[in-house]
């Protein structure tokens, strides 16, 4: 899952960036509104973390923006902000903010709060199961008739990409965005060594990742199984 977090607390944004990394989530984070507006011009992002207060542009107009442009499904925003008034929690969510969590703030609540807002926009089951690998969407843990799997952040984006399209296949373009945020240093084909390793890790799984080629990788139970 690749995430965008929008705060110009340098602090606070490190605090949260870290903790959310350590869940597993792919993050890139921004101090600036219109920085963030032409990042949400150009990616697309499962979730965005926003704050109101922002230099650049406001966060509210960011977020007007956003939603005006958007068509299909749109990309659930957690508003993030000091801004604790009645009147500007309903003005965010007029603009069509999905939830609204005050500073100061709990991390674990966020967490939760964040894992609740992609489930329900990826309108994902509490578990997911195919062939014999069991997937649960509220812990993010991947396990093997009971035995977990350990995966790594960027091999745990990988799989939660594919499994939210089975049996449909993911351009290697578009898994590499859900891998690597901006500052990575890497190319598309990069993508490739994580899924060779995810696919080592699956193996008895009853689950394969089929390459299609022009096409992308395809997440499917193996044949025989």
């Amino acid at each position: 899952m690749r995430l965008l977090l929008v705060e110009d607390h340098a602090e606070l944004a490190e605090w949260v960036a870290k903790a959310l990394r350590h869940a597993g989530y792919v993050l890139d984070v921004l101090e600036r509104g219109d920085h963030a507006e032409l990042a949400l011009r150009t990616q697309r992002y499962d979730l965005v973390i926003l704050d109101l207060s922002l230099p650049g542009l406001d966060g509210l107009e960011v977020l007007r923006r956003l939603r005006a442009r958007e068509q299909g499904a749109p990309t659930p925003v957690l508003v993030l902000t000091a801004r604790g008034s009645t009147e500007d929690r309903v003005r965010g969510l007029n603009l069509g903010a999905d939830d609204y969590l005050p500073k100061p703030f709990d991390l674990a609540e966020l967490e939760a709060r964040i894992k609740a807002l992609l489930r329900r926009s990826g309108n994902l089951a509490p578990t997911v199961r195919i062939g014999r690998l069991e997937f649960d969407t509220t812990t993010r843990l991947a396990s093997v008739e009971g035995r977990p799997l350990a995966l790594t952040p960027r091999e745990l984006a990988v799989l939660e990409a594919l499994l939210s399209r089975i049996g449909r296949p993911v351009a290697r373009e578009a898994l590499f965005e859900k891998v690597f945020d901006f500052d990575a240093d890497a190319r598309v084909e990069a993508i490739e060594i994580y899924v060779s390793r995810l696919r080592k890790k699956l193996e008895g799984s009853g689950v394969a990742i089929n390459t299609l080629r022009g096409l992308g990788y395809l997440l499917a139970e193996a044949a025989g199984t």
